[in-house]
């Protein structure tokens, strides 16, 4: 593979949303930290899954609205692969299903290593969001229901089972924090979809933005922001005397975002969908430093 084709599978990945499903699992490792429910295998096993897991969604998208016609050569956003040309949509559908499957077999050997059988039917359903996100009769995305959609498979899905895999039980308390998990991963199709409100307007793509305009989105992504913060806030103020260092910077953070996001349009909003997603990251991973430090 030449250095440039590679470079457009690289593209395809969307490394700048990957962190999106490598939080919610960073956050369920946390959980578990404070309460003594830790296996590292498994906790890695669940991170790969959940990276496959979005790789595969992130090529059907391309590939399905590709299809669709929703993407145009010379978009706004950062370059689509099949729409220029430089990958075959036989190759991206190929790759798309190829990961998917990769995904099922960790996911598969996790529950048969550490899980119980009702996990193979979440499981499942998982691996059919992943297409329906994009595809089939109603797709999720282009019904104003993807940041939903994010909320699920991103946050309570990934922050839930992680913990429960780990060896701890669920309580309302872990479903509030995958909850409030999954608003920051919502703020990245945000910041994604006010950026491409345009585009999708002028080929038909009903997403939330396009629906509800772009000054409520961003009210939308501020209180999404204070609303994650406040549902993952107990487990922080347990964790340590110092527990308030990461979420106070991630609330002059956001908030910064968020005037930025309000001020800001076209290829401009591209570096402020990677740095939302970076925030999510950080918050999350600080958590865990937050603990150990303790």
């Amino acid at each position: 593979m030449s250095r440039n084709k590679a470079r457009c599978w690289i593209e395809a990945m969307r490394l700048r949303t990957l962190p999106v499903s490598l939080s919610g699992v960073i956050y369920a490792v946390g959980l578990g930290m404070t309460s003594w429910h830790f296996r590292p295998i498994a906790a890695a096993l669940c991170l790969l899954f959940a990276l496959l897991a979005q790789i595969a969604s992130n090529f059907a998208n391309e590939y399905y609205d590709f299809k669709a016609g929703f993407d145009k050569s010379g978009r706004i956003g950062p370059r689509r692969g099949v729409t220029e040309g430089d990958i075959s949509p036989r190759a991206m559908k190929t790759a798309t299903f190829a990961t998917l499957a990769a995904a099922c077999a960790v996911g598969c050997f996790l529950v048969w290593s550490y899980g119980q059988w009702w996990m193979y039917a979440v499981g499942i359903i998982t691996a059919l969001g992943v297409i329906a996100y994009s595809t089939g009769p109603f797709p999720l995305s282009r019904h104003c229901l993807g940041e939903l959609a994010v909320i699920c498979f991103f946050g309570i899905i990934p922050v839930c089972l992680t913990y429960i895999l780990m060896g701890g039980t669920y309580g309302w308390w872990l479903l509030a924090a995958s909850f409030g998990i999954g608003l920051m991963g919502a703020n990245v199709l945000i910041v994604n979809n006010y950026r491409d409100m345009d585009d999708d307007k002028a080929v038909g793509k009903h997403t939330l933005t396009v629906a509800i305009g772009r000054r409520a989105t961003a009210a939308i992504y501020l209180a999404n922001g204070i609303l994650a913060l406040i549902l993952t806030l107990p487990a922080w103020i347990a964790s340590s005397r110092y527990w308030w260092i990461i979420p106070l910077t991630y609330t002059i953070c956001h908030t910064t975002l968020y005037f930025r996001l309000s001020r800001l349009t076209g290829t401009a909003l591209n570096p402020l969908l990677g740095i939302t997603a970076i925030l999510m990251l950080f918050y999350t991973t600080g958590f865990i430093i937050t603990i150990l430090l303790s």
